[in-house]
């Protein structure tokens, strides 16, 4: 049961950064869209329409924290812990869909740039720059092992990177006058946005079609079950993450027929704990046949 409550000892922590880096962020967005009106800056707006996506990411992200702390009750068995990786999810389509946004937006002004003032571009980004940075150290500290904080972690970072874009446009526009400085900014934005939503995509999506964590795999999790003395077979193996740091392993495991069952079952248990740190295990141990053991007919091992 460690897991389960090093889990719980983590979600406050977690709830403490997501909502310093809510504030800080909101505060943020509310300037900058200000200040990209006013200057025509499509970097500005493009930073500001990811602030304001960051805002909903981590309000998102606040609220699935909070209900994942929630004990398990009724029919909800595992609690409402997977609500982080559906949070985690959501900010990787946010993201994806904001970065469309800012391509299309970014062509355009690149056919037809408009005067952009370039002295209040860089003034923002270099304020965006330290407020990003103080929200990006506070997520930093947080549990980065949950994908849900990692969603908003990547989220406030890319902001961070976008912001420093932004401030070499504002910098290139005022010293050169250059107008498409700006919107080629943007565009480096938006690939920064598609960058952070494929990885979050593809982790929330492994974890809802229950794949195997990848730091396991589910063929030595196997030969460490049959590897335990008394056992003959181990079959219907499944590994897979409920929630970040949640991993759980199933299986039908046939012993020997005088094997004390539930004695095996603890060495496996123990096993799997130390090896690869699976804490949460349903294991079932049965015995075999005797015509399966007997005389050794039938290698031990473990079927797929």
């Amino acid at each position: 049961m460690a897991a389960h409550s090093h889990q719980h000892e983590r979600l406050p922590s977690d709830r403490r950064a997501l909502t310093v880096a809510l504030v800080l962020i909101a505060g943020l967005a509310v300037a900058e869209v200000a200040t990209g009106i006013l200057a025509h800056s499509l970097a500005l707006l493009a930073d500001a329409g990811h602030l304001v996506s960051d805002v909903a990411a981590l309000g998102f992200a606040l609220v699935a924290a909070a209900m994942a702390a929630r004990p398990a009750r009724g029919r909800w068995t595992f609690g409402f812990r997977r609500l982080e990786i559906l949070a985690a999810q959501a900010n990787g389509l946010m993201l994806g869909l904001v970065g469309i946004w800012i391509v299309y937006s970014a062509v355009r002004r690149l056919v037809s740039p408009p005067d952009v003032s370039g002295g209040i571009v860089l003034v923002v980004a270099l304020a965006g720059i330290g407020v990003n940075l103080a929200a990006t150290f506070v997520l930093s500290r947080a549990n980065r092992k949950s994908l849900n904080v990692r969603g908003a972690f990547l989220h406030v970072a890319t902001d961070l990177a976008a912001f420093v874009g932004t401030a070499i446009a504002g910098g290139v526009v005022l010293a050169t006058g250059w107008d498409r400085a700006d919107p080629v900014a943007s565009l480096l934005v938006a690939g920064l946005m598609f960058w952070a939503a494929c990885s979050l995509l593809r982790d929330s999506t492994v974890i809802f079609l229950e794949a195997a964590p990848r730091e396991i795999d589910p063929a030595d999790v196997g030969r460490a079950i049959v590897s335990v003395p008394q056992v003959v077979e181990a079959h219907d193996l499944h590994v897979w993450t409920v929630t970040s740091g949640f991993q759980a392993v199933s299986a039908h495991v046939l012993v020997d027929p005088g094997a004390d069952c539930h004695a095996v079952r603890r060495t496996i248990e123990s096993v799997l704990s130390e090896r690869f740190d699976l804490e949460h295990t349903t294991l079932q141990v049965d015995h075999a046949r005797p015509a399966v053991v007997q005389l050794g007919a039938v290698e031990r091992r473990h079927v797929e």
